[in-house]
């Protein structure tokens, strides 16, 4: 339905687009970075004013801007130049990867230990029929350090170089899992801004070419002064949420900061997010802490005892945080919905992997939103099928979890899936990969009306008053075909109704 144009002149009108479903064209008018009207096209008084600038965009489509609620940004700015091992079928090849990269590096005439750490990211041993070890990796690297970051970020594999130079001890599969491998990864991201910056600006150039309006940044670090520096310099591709750490939490409180607030300096793109908290790990790790066991009888790691959750969740919520609880196994959100019932205060719940049928109604009731992240489904689909074969119906249970009334909020995890809402909106409503194994319990597929809205924070169509974030589509995302809708050609995306895309 059209809205009245209100008395004054808009600043941008963006004419002859379609609200998805929508025959007939409207335009959009956009005032003061926010829409102000939703008239016919051609019928709009004043259309024609010359203080407006005005974009014909030929009868394309127009959605409410995408937001990927779960990004590591450095990470994911770092993982794009890093030695891609995501190809690699067993820790043999990983390796012959790594050797055939420093067989061909140069380091100038630096002896092999004082060498530039090799540095590289997205294997995935869960599946692998061998299993890694640091004589493998030290037999390939000639006594250079190397250190490999799984996908899911909660593993690093080093080689006796490597090990040195950190300053950690390894047993003989040469692996840290979850806090030491945290640590390493984050003494692996410590470039200097001046290398780090251009990739992140890069990163945020391409999301902004999918559609993507804001991120949720869970860098574990604090945060906000980064993305100020940023900012300052010049990034201004999306709106960032930047999360905070318990470690930070203090800190925070200090300067006056809780959810929501935004941050001073940062042209309005800038604000503060949910407070994480990590309580399990991950499945290709096999630390995700789950009910059932995994193949060597282990039920994965609990790191925040439920009473220690309880009592950070209380604090948070006085200091005016929204909790954002990291609980991919089903006895950990299990421990994450209790504590968040025996708060009384509603959050989020990271992951949601794995969710217990009697759990699944608790989101709705708690109002706690599930932050899910849909290609996860197709890329743990083997390893899930490893550990629990015949038993993986509670894995990534979208259509349940919104069946019971929770919200699901839809993002990636970069680097653990790519920063695109449409490979993801794409794994949501599919649940299959395209490879010929048909899809991955079909019966939790979203709709795309669905996945859209839980990509938009909600949002299902523009709507007057609406911050003028929205993206133009080249196609109607409900009617495309499969293919077309995952890689959907986005047109132009608007933040605050300013161009951050211009496709031509």
């Amino acid at each position: 339905m059209s809205e009245p144009l209100p008395p004054g002149t808009p600043d941008l009108v963006l004419t002859s687009v379609r609200q998805p479903g929508d025959d007939a064209c409207s335009d959009v008018h956009i005032r003061d970075g926010a829409v102000a009207a939703i008239t016919p096209t051609g019928a709009s008084p004043g259309v024609s004013s010359p203080a407006a600038r005005m974009v014909d965009f030929g009868g394309r489509f127009v959605i409410p801007g995408l937001w990927d609620e779960h990004v590591h940004m450095t990470q994911w700015a770092l993982a794009s130049n890093r030695l891609d091992l995501s190809g690699a079928g067993s820790a043999r090849d990983a390796a012959a990867v790594v050797g055939a990269c420093l067989a061909a590096r140069v380091d100038g005439n630096a002896s092999p230990e004082d060498a530039t750490t090799l540095v590289g990211a997205g294997f995935r041993d869960a599946v692998w029929p061998d299993v890694p070890s640091l004589d493998l990796l030290d037999s390939v690297t000639q006594g250079r350090p190397a250190a490999l970051i799984s996908h899911d970020l909660h593993c690093v594999w080093l080689n006796s170089a490597a090990a040195r130079r950190y300053g950690v001890p390894v047993t003989a599969d040469g692996l840290l899992r979850e806090e030491p491998a945290f640590v390493v990864t984050r003494e692996l991201g410590r470039l200097p801004a001046r290398v780090v910056d251009p990739w992140v600006q890069q990163a945020g150039q391409a999301a902004a070419a999918r559609g993507v309006v804001g991120i949720v940044d869970f860098e574990m670090t604090w945060n906000r002064d980064v993305w100020l520096r940023r900012i300052s310099d010049g990034f201004a591709a999306l709106r960032v949420e930047a999360g905070v750490y318990p470690q930070d939490l203090d800190r925070a409180v200090a300067e006056g900061l809780w959810t929501g607030i935004g941050v001073a300096g940062s042209d309005g793109l800038l604000t503060v997010g949910p407070l994480k908290v990590l309580i399990d790990g991950s499945l290709n790790t096999r630390t995700a802490f789950c009910v059932d066991p995994y193949p060597d009888g282990g039920h994965g790691l609990l790191t925040v005892r439920g009473t220690e959750l309880l009592a950070l969740l209380v604090r948070a919520h006085t200091a005016g945080f929204v909790p954002a609880v990291h609980a991919i196994g089903d006895a950990a959100n299990q421990v994450a919905l209790d504590a968040f019932e025996a708060a009384g205060i509603a959050g989020r719940v990271e992951h949601a992997q794995f969710v217990r049928s009697e759990d699944l109604v608790r989101f709705g009731r708690l109002g706690v939103t599930a932050s899910v992240q849909p290609a996860h489904a197709l890329d743990d689909r083997d390893a899930a099928e490893a550990n629990w074969a015949g038993r993986t119906e509670r894995a990534f249970p979208l259509r349940s979890l919104l069946a019971a009334g929770a919200t699901l909020a839809l993002g990636s995890d970069a680097p653990v899936a790519p920063l695109d809402p449409w490979t993801a909106m794409s794994a949501a409503t599919t649940r299959d990969r395209q490879d010929g194994r048909g899809p991955w319990h079909a019966e939790q597929s979203l709709t795309r009306q669905e996945a859209l809205r839980a990509s938009a924070r909600g949002r299902g169509r523009l709507r007057v008053g609406d911050p003028a974030d929205l993206a133009v589509l080249d196609g109607d995302p409900l009617t495309v075909s499969d293919a077309e809708f995952a890689a959907m050609p986005v047109a132009a995306t608007l933040v605050a109704g300013r161009f951050t895309y211009d496709g031509g």
